[in-house]
């Protein structure tokens, strides 16, 4: 098995190499002219280059035909991850469970089998608030599986708590090896983000609203110095029994001269989901609108582990790209793709499709409304959108999206199930 630490070193030397030329894009915060301006130098091209998304199968997303299998049913799932190493998929319940999806294949198929397990690999019941966008909200593995990392919204005050856990080559966690990570108090009941993702760099990412109340009333999320309004970057497998959690040294505030040490970027309103594209390394992210936009945003990635670094994407100054308190913030990222609220109310981040069953899809970037029926779906061409559908499955209440180990993706429903994006002829074989 490839040392983590090792691939971790080189991430770093590379960033630290990157962080004095972007320094300035990674600390601006003033204002712009002109709103429309956009850069791409704090994504971490110092040359302001971008990595190519263009779709790679030919044809129009009008082509593809999909349907969904449903493979489980649980309480409200609201996040999944795959476990490395292994082909088992494991799903955090909103209340505060953990269940385990055993992915299996029969001698002589290529059809997986997947049978939801009984007993909980770990059950956070009695501390989740499980209330409005309160509960357990995110979980990930570290880069050998043998950690298992959560964030949950804690009683009795809602605060945001990061614990790890050692699984080791257990199904179930050692209670034991509890460790807590993270805890940053919440002033309001929403707007908790909560996602978890390990980084293609091996670096833990933990989403963080702006604290919640309408219009960032405190402003946090032009605030690179507090931990609110941001995608965070720490690396918990060198903490210490004094500090759970190492800095990476390529993160554009590491010395909290000017912002948080832990902010990756910031600008953010609600990171409901966000990915890095198994291929180009490129961070794609869904942020919750205030009242009229929701965005997706695309921070594209040149060393493969940089995707983001220092970015400001806008919030509170814009809604998307429109304006909400002020022009937008010198070097602030523009998304890719937004809608107004007369086609959805909430955003649900997916993936960038690099699966194999699903041949035309690739490249393409998938993703939902929780308040409207549909998969949405856009390719881009550079940071152009040049095709876009909605097919009209699954119904409302896509609460988050999920991606195996091969880049096959499923849907999260409110509702209970857990669908598998599969080809429409898949569902007549």
């Amino acid at each position: 098995m490839t040392d983590r630490r090792s691939t971790r070193a080189v991430a770093g030397a590379v960033a630290a190499g990157l962080a004095v030329a972007l320094s300035v894009a990674a600390c601006s915060t003033g204002d712009d002219d002109d709103a429309a301006t956009t850069t791409t130098a704090a994504t971490g091209a110092g040359d302001g280059t971008t990595s190519s998304t263009a779709p790679l199968a030919e044809g129009t997303l009008e082509d593809v035909e999909l349907t969904t299998q449903e493979i489980a049913a649980l309480d409200s799932p609201v996040a999944m991850t795959a476990r490395p190493s292994t082909p088992d998929l494991y799903i955090a319940e909103k209340r505060g469970t953990v269940r385990l999806v055993k992915v299996t294949t029969a001698p002589g198929s290529t059809t997986p089998r997947y049978q939801l397990q009984n007993t909980p690999v770990l059950d956070l019941s009695d501390e989740v608030i499980d209330q409005g966008e309160r509960g357990l909200l995110g979980l990930a593995f570290s880069s050998d599986g043998r950690e298992l990392y959560v964030n949950f919204t804690s009683r009795p005050d809602g605060r945001t708590v990061v614990l790890e856990y050692v699984l080791g080559d257990r199904t179930t966690v050692d209670e034991r090896s509890r460790r807590q990570l993270l805890e940053v108090e919440q002033p309001a009941a929403n707007h908790n983000g909560g996602h978890l993702v390990l980084g293609p760099d091996g670096y833990l990412y933990i989403g963080l609203g702006d604290g919640g109340g309408a219009g960032d009333p405190d402003g946090n999320g032009q605030d690179p110095s507090t931990l609110l309004g941001s995608i965070l970057r720490i690396d918990p497998e060198e903490g210490t029994e004094d500090e759970p959690y190492a800095v990476p040294a390529g993160n554009p505030f590491a010395d909290g001269e000017d912002g948080a040490p832990e902010v990756w970027l910031y600008g953010a309103r609600n990171p409901w989901r966000f990915s890095f594209d198994k291929t180009t390394g490129d961070l794609w992210i869904g942020d919750v609108g205030q009242g009229e936009w929701e965005e997706v945003d695309r921070l594209p990635s040149v060393a493969g582990f940089d995707a983001g670094r220092g970015a400001n994407l806008g919030w509170d100054r814009m809604e998307g790209s429109h304006e909400f308190e002020g022009d937008n913030p010198a070097g602030a990222i523009l998304p890719v793709h937004e809608y107004s609220h007369e086609e959805g109310c909430s955003i649900t981040g997916g993936y960038v499709y690099r699966g194999t069953s699903i041949s035309e899809l690739q490249g393409s970037y998938l993703f939902a409304d929780y308040c409207a029926e549909g998969l949405r779906a856009i390719q881009l061409d550079g940071d152009a959108v040049i095709d876009e559908r909605t097919w009209d499955l699954p119904a409302g209440g896509v609460q988050s999206f999920g991606q195996d180990g091969d880049g096959e993706l499923f849907v999260l429903l409110e509702s209970g199930p857990v669908l598998k994006l599969v080809p429409a002829e898949a569902a007549d074989s």
